[in-house]
């Protein structure tokens, strides 16, 4: 099973989002926060973080560069899921360490593909 961290501090977004994702058959975890994500993150290796960039304690851009900084990060693939949809938002998520982008509302179905090929870039093919 697919393990996805989602990282989103709005009740509403998180609560939908993980009961979709949970339907499609992916374990998931939850952070409310950019501290909880970093240290979900390197405690539990997830397939996949879904990681908004605005949070509070640490925004999202910290928390890419954090992960990726650490040994049991750097190959974690994660997905910036933010509502800037400007090109060059979607630089500096890259550049903060992020794989991919997708922009707010989500598309479900393009995420579900993006999980599902950094998913399975990972040895992890998603259920």
């Amino acid at each position: 099973m697919t393990r996805v961290l989602l990282v989103e501090d709005n009740e509403m977004n998180r609560d939908m989002l993980s009961r979709r994702l949970a339907r499609k058959g992916f374990e998931v975890l939850l952070a409310i926060d950019g501290e909880q994500a970093v240290t979900l993150t390197l405690a539990e290796r997830p397939d996949v973080v879904l990681l908004d960039m605005n949070l509070p304690l640490k925004d999202g851009w910290t928390v890419a560069r954090e992960i990726r900084a650490d040994q049991r990060g750097r190959q974690v693939p994660i997905i910036a899921l933010t509502a800037h949809a400007m090109s060059d938002d979607r630089a500096r998520a890259l550049a903060a360490g992020c794989d991919d982008y997708e922009t707010k509302p989500l598309d479900f179905a393009r995420l579900l593909g993006k999980i599902a090929a950094l998913a399975g870039a990972r040895g992890a093919p998603p259920s």
